[in-house]
């Protein structure tokens, strides 16, 4: 590449690769490549929302307000830190945000997934601190992940890895139940 070219490169900001050996100038552009779908997939991760169906186990109740401490089984999907949960069957109450999980061995995990059984804590906003267990929703009300038609394109593009057969077929459902139109 000459000189020119290369300045002209850097200023619109255009990589270029070269090589003498073919397989070289391949592992670079790969090795490139990898590193743009993890930049694009950290990105993408704020907008992600996994899709999770919970069962509140009514005998563990820690805490019934900010922040709501509770005992529940993951039926469907994965659960995992930093996940909207909302109660459908009360017209979508959005609860409060996952702040953490513990699972049955008391260390905290990031992911819990379908047969788990976990105690997660969910921290409000503001506008949410008046919600809590008893008043609002019960272990009657089961608990899912408030997924957005932005978070299904994420899952899509970025995160297809991550996801099983049965947390799609979850989607499909959440999908209903939020009124979320196809693309």
């Amino acid at each position: 590449v000459n000189q020119e070219a290369q300045r002209e490169a850097d200023t619109n900001g255009v990589t270029i690769f070269s090589s003498d050996i073919i397989f070289h100038l391949r592992d670079k552009i790969t090795t490139h490549m990898e590193k743009f779908r993890e930049a694009q997939k950290a990105e993408s991760r704020k907008a992600v929302v996994f899709p999770a169906e919970l069962q509140i186990d009514k005998q563990n109740i820690f805490r019934k307000q900010d922040p709501i401490l509770l005992r529940c089984e993951v039926l469907r999907g994965q659960l995992r830190v930093g996940t909207p949960i909302c109660a459908p069957d009360k017209d979508n109450l959005l609860i409060g945000y996952v702040a953490s999980i513990q699972n049955n061995n008391g260390k905290l995990v990031t992911v819990a997934r379908q047969g788990d059984i976990v105690c997660v804590k969910i921290e409000q906003n503001e506008a949410q601190k008046h919600i809590m267990y008893g008043r609002h929703f019960d272990h009657t009300n089961k608990l899912c992940s408030k997924i957005t038609r932005q978070s299904i394109d994420a899952l899509k593009q970025h995160f297809r890895d991550e996801m099983r057969e049965d947390d799609w077929q979850l989607v499909v459902k959440l999908k209903n139940v939020f009124k979320i139109k196809s693309k």
